[in-house]
């Protein structure tokens, strides 16, 4: 019953409009057709001609520094931005476990079409089939391609590239690094992008964050950037614009993403016409570190691939106190293997984190906070020995230890589900292009390929894809009509309008007369997500979490305090800035999380779920994708509107999950 006085509380329709339907511009012949099709057709832009064409990339990860170092070698004019003082400090460094391929080099019955199927169960039909199909076939090339540029991938014996598993799948495809892949990736792409800069063909920009994309003619023609170290405020214009600037995961604060990971591209770039898809898709990997402190700054992750070896359980009796080396076999609940023993300690990382969170909720959890389950590792070491193990996961074992004083080999590891990876992202069609025509996306800022959950393993890939392997065909062949069209002049009105709305924004923040740093907002809205739009969610919850968000905003707007000066490096203005974003992109996850009235992957509805606890899709009303528009800051009624794309699945036959 609702409190005499209290409103009612929010239904989708007071929070959204359903607008006309987008079409990804998917090839219409069988998916695993499509990217041959769409290869076919490229409009094609003559060697001779590339140099007349400017492109802008933003980022440096895998995505971003493949797309500039693929379109500087094709002969292209690139204008490359990132944050770091460094290509390679990019947050591509964090993946550590591996990057799949469907090579199908071990004779375990692996295949493209294997790897589709994975990926788009795994996913829990949310994403595009095509998508999928090319994401498996370019699969290929690229560990070939990364290889031969420098990537230090473990071998065999007799000299073949070595691959382990990942969550979601029964065959052998990951190749990896150690526990150092997405390290070992990023130093290679990163020194592909170098080798251009030394060319001449990419023009580097460290330091510098973009606040705004210039969009002139009804396509994007720039962007408008910040000096990290001056402050300096100017626009660059070009032929295309490229975002490969990551996810959206530390908009719930305590995440597994580096602190200077931030969603300010992809948002702004929303908010100049880009629409932006299935934002209530966020994963929360059950492989972090349990937080030991409402003061901790962000969560730690521990990579999926050692639940290859590292077995999870958690005491029989709940509340139990005593060390994990004194529970007895008997008095543990191995509950993944016991609920899926198909698939055990490897099932994807929805259902594993899903799994934890429950037993946590229930009592069981361990640690002095009773907020984390076990991984052990001790059968594996008696199975194979210390040194195979340690061979296997060094460097991640010795980061827990840095990070908690305990030994894993001898006490068992402390895990919990973090907030992670954003499946979601800026809506594209099947050439990565956004709703912006000319502006493009690469890697976790864009959707497509992962549906409501990602397997592990496919995110390296999928910005490998991106970069290498689709955008050098997709831009040229959204410049080649383009030829003979000369830049944005600098003075031209789009770019005028976007600088002073950057600056304007900026002195807004400075001039505000508040009492509180953006931090503690931040960490604030962090505990309304976490409580509101987690592992689990509620109808209810969603609701109240729209209405706690829409009060933090106003709240920040009207008492937050920025220090120091715009002309001058200031971290404090910096994440006052991505705050802000935040606040306005939060409102909207919680909108599509009430909306999509169904659960799916990593999007759990309490009240859509099987007998036995599982996700419980309705195919019927919701086979679609969600591509958002958000309300204009002076719209009267405030209601973010709907765009659906319908998908549809030909070799992969709609199907309920199965793990067990």
């Amino acid at each position: 019953m609702t409190a005499p006085g209290t409103p009612p509380p929010l239904t989708p329709d007071d929070v959204r409009t359903v607008g006309t339907p987008v079409d990804g511009r998917v090839p219409d012949v069988a998916p695993e057709s499509a990217w041959d099709d769409r290869r076919l057709h490229y409009d094609l832009v003559a060697p001779a001609n590339r140099r007349k064409f400017t492109v802008i990339v933003v980022g440096t990860g895998l995505a971003g520094a493949g797309a500039a170092a693929a379109l500087g070698e094709l002969g292209y004019q690139v204008e490359c931005f990132t944050i770091h003082d460094a290509p390679r400090r990019a947050h591509s460094v964090a993946a550590q476990g591996g990057i799949n391929a469907a090579r199908a080099r071990k004779v375990d019955n692996d295949s493209v079409h294997r790897f589709v199927k994975d990926t788009v169960k795994g996913g829990d039909f949310r994403g595009r089939e095509a998508d999928a199909y090319r994401l498996g076939q370019e699969s290929v090339r690229v560990i070939d391609h990364m290889n031969a540029i420098g990537a230090p991938f473990a071998r065999e014996y007799g000299g073949a590239l070595a691959t382990r598993s990942f969550g979601g799948v029964q065959v052998s495809r990951t190749y990896y690094t150690r526990g150092q892949t997405g390290q070992q990736l990023q130093v290679a792409g990163a020194n592909a992008l170098l080798r251009q800069v030394a060319a001449g063909t990419v023009t580097l920009h460290t330091r510098q964050e973009m606040l705004d994309v210039v969009v002139a003619d009804g396509r994007a023609q720039g962007v408008v950037v910040r000096d990290l170290v001056t402050g300096e405020v100017r626009a660059v214009t070009a032929h295309a614009v490229v975002l490969a600037t990551g996810g959206y995961g530390n908009i719930y604060c305590k995440s597994t993403l580096a602190r200077n990971s931030n969603a300010t591209a992809a948002w702004r770039a929303h908010r100049r016409g880009a629409h932006f898809a299935n934002p209530a898709f966020v994963q929360f990997h059950p492989t972090a570190l349990p937080l030991m402190s409402q003061w901790q700054s962000k969560t730690i992750l521990m990579s999926e691939s050692l639940r290859n070896d590292g077995r999870i359980w958690v005491p029989v009796r709940a509340d139990d106190d005593r060390a994990p080396g004194d529970i007895p076999e008997e008095e543990r609940d191995y509950y993944l293997e016991r609920r899926y023993p198909t698939f055990g300690n490897l099932t994807p990382r929805d259902v594993a984190s899903r799994a934890a969170r429950e037993r946590i909720d229930a009592g069981y959890g361990v640690g002095p906070l009773k907020n984390a389950v076990y991984l052990d590792f001790a059968d594996a070491v008696q199975r194979l020995g210390r040194a195979t193990v340690v061979s296997r996961y060094s460097n991640l074992f010795h980061m827990y230890e840095q990070a908690t004083g305990d030994d894993p080999l001898r006490t068992p590891m402390r895990i919990a589900p973090g907030a992670h990876f954003a499946m979601g992202g800026l809506w594209s069609d099947y050439d990565l292009m956004t709703s912006v025509p000319g502006l493009f996306v690469g890697g976790e800022v864009g959707w497509g390929y992962h549906g409501a959950n990602r397997l592990g393993a496919n995110s390296l890939l999928s910005a490998c894809v991106d970069g290498w392997f689709t955008l050098p065909y997709a831009v040229p062949g959204y410049l080649a009509p383009l030829l003979g069209t000369p830049r944005l002049a600098a003075d031209d009105a789009a770019v005028l309008d976007a600088l002073e709305a950057v600056r304007a924004r900026t002195e807004r923040l400075l001039k505000n007369d508040g009492t509180q740093g953006p931090d503690r907002f931040h960490r604030r809205l962090g505990e309304i997500l976490y409580r509101c739009a987690g592992v689990t969610r509620t109808p209810e919850g969603l609701a109240q979490g729209i209405v706690e968000i829409r009060a933090l905003r106003e709240e920040f707007w009207r008492d937050v305090r920025v220090l120091g000066e715009g002309a001058a490096l200031n971290q404090e203005l910096e994440r006052a800035g991505r705050v802000a974003d935040y606040l306005e992109m939060a409102e909207l996850l919680c909108v599509d999380g009430l909306d999509r009235d169904e659960s799916c992957g990593a999007h759990f509805r309490a009240d859509h779920q099987t007998p036995d606890g599982e996700a419980l899709r309705d195919d019927a009303a919701w086979c679609r994708v969600s591509a958002w528009e958000s309300p204009a800051p002076d719209a009267a009624d405030g209601r973010f509107v709907r765009h659906d794309e319908p998908l549809t699945f030909q070799a992969v036959p709609l199907q309920t999950r199965n793990y067990a």
